[in-house]
């Protein structure tokens, strides 16, 4: 499974960062990426996913 952020619906509260550092990073417009897809344990992953307030983030 492939992490992916929505940028239209990601409002860049850094949530995802915090709980997967290793996948995600704050991009220069201020909302959040995927730096490195397998980064963190896929349940890492799967708290980010599931912590987001938005459900900017999906897996695909």
């Amino acid at each position: 499974m492939t992490p992916k952020v929505d940028k239209e619906k990601c409002i860049g509260c850094g949530a995802c960062v915090a709980v997967a550092p290793n996948t995600f990073a704050m991009g220069d417009d201020g909302k959040s990426e995927v730096t490195n897809p397998t980064g963190d344990p896929e349940a890492t992953i799967q708290s980010a996913v599931d912590g987001c307030p938005v459900q900017a983030i999906t897996l695909e």
